[in-house]
């Protein structure tokens, strides 16, 4: 009887508003901190075989991190000269490639007193990640056939991605899907001006954000055909691209090519849109002869966001964030760029990963348990494996 009591008191206090919001960013630090462990100790075993002397917070804030902390520290113009693009050159135009949102809220935090760049960098990404856990737990709600566990568990399938770990690090990933959660949260609620204004935050961060304005600009569309007095609708479809189009027309002007940044990806890490054909090559290459745990791993990955994306339709998931989710893939797939790097970059593509909560939220405690618990272990091991024993750029 006595532990009859003791569980529906903790039921009935589990239920209590408070305690269900902070169950998100307990969710979220937890996976992402066995994430840190995991990698703590491969960096310390991968330094006792080669004798080196590397640091989890080293790995954390290495390739892209450490453009990012240059341009947060002094601007496009003072990048550290160390700094290089993916052929080993460097130009005045070659720190544009980097979006400049997470630099800049990098650069406010660093204002504040005793705090130092890199606390500061990594502060923005996990407050970034909190903010994204309580952006999908909404979503996970709020979509067809959503609820409370649905959205919980959709916050601890992104927190343990198979690349999750760059929310941990100096990278702009955190921000960018912080952004998008809310702007789709905003289209699935109806809520225009939210929608439109974290698109357009989402555009300052990631040119992924080409993605989401699409999602968000056609479903603006859509409401304001259905009513065309909903001012509301209006702005947040006006508003949304003003972010991307803005950076965009910056690097136009300051490169004097109206193809600028374009042309700053595709001249420093050969990045262009081939319709998929590298990616194809690359795909056909790994799977006929596997040389990498990293390459064979990623190219399962797209092929598994490929099947997401046919098991969303089959599910009959809202069509902006599936429209968004396809946005994302084409975007990733669809570049001729550095393949290592496109495990990472599917890592916005978070709207596939909703079918599949909405099937576990369904299913047994024990075996939602199992799965996650699998999940946050392999998302652990794929993400140490990343930046301690892979050599090569993510």
């Amino acid at each position: 009887m006595h532990q009859s009591s003791a569980r529906s008191r903790l039921a009935e206090a589990l239920r209590h508003p408070a305690a269900l919001w902070s169950i998100p960013a307990l969710i979220y630090l937890f996976v992402r901190q066995v994430g840190l462990y995991v990698l703590q100790l491969v960096v310390e075993y991968q330094n006792k075989i080669h004798g080196s002397a590397n640091t989890a917070v080293g790995e954390l804030k290495s390739w892209d991190g450490e453009w990012f902390l240059g341009i947060a520290a002094g601007g496009y113009n003072d990048v550290p000269a160390r700094l290089a693009d993916a052929a080993g050159r460097r130009t005045a135009e070659t720190p544009l490639a980097f979006f400049p949102g997470y630099p800049a809220l990098i650069r406010w935090v660093d204002g504040l007193p005793g705090v130092s760049l890199e606390g500061a960098a990594f502060a923005v990404s996990l407050i970034s990640g909190l903010f994204c856990a309580y952006g999908l737990f909404v979503l996970g709600r709020s979509v067809r056939g959503g609820s409370t566990r649905t959205g919980l568990i959709l916050v601890t399938l992104f927190s343990a991605s198979p690349m999750a770990v760059v929310l941990s690090m100096t990278y702009s990933e955190a921000t960018f899907c912080a952004f998008a959660a809310w702007a789709l949260v905003g289209v699935v609620k109806k809520r225009w001006v939210l929608a439109g204004v974290c698109c357009s935050a989402a555009g300052l961060v990631r040119p992924t954000a080409g993605a989401l304005i699409a999602a968000v600009g056609l479903a603006a569309l859509v409401a304001v055909i259905a009513d065309r007095r909903d001012w509301r609708a209006w702005v947040g479809g006006l508003v949304a691209p003003l972010g991307l189009v803005g950076y965009l027309g910056w690097v136009a002007v300051r490169t004097g090519d109206l193809d600028g940044w374009f042309g700053v990806q595709q001249r420093g890490w050969g990045s262009k849109f081939d319709g998929g054909a590298a990616t194809l090559k690359f795909a056909f290459e790994h799977l006929g002869n596997p040389r990498s745990e990293l390459e064979t791993g990623t190219v399962w990955l797209l092929i598994l966001a490929v099947v997401l994306v046919f098991y969303a339709f089959q599910r009959r998931l809202e069509w902006p964030l599936v429209v968004y989710g396809i946005g994302v893939l084409i975007m990733d797939i669809g570049s001729n760029g550095l393949m290592n790097s496109k495990a990472r970059l599917l890592l916005p593509a978070f709207t596939l990963l909703i079918p599949l909560a909405l099937v576990l939220a369904r299913r047994r405690m024990s075996t939602v348990l199992t799965v996650l618990a699998g999940a946050t272990l392999f998302s652990a091991w794929f993400g140490a494996y990343s930046l301690a024993v892979w050599q090569y750029a993510i």
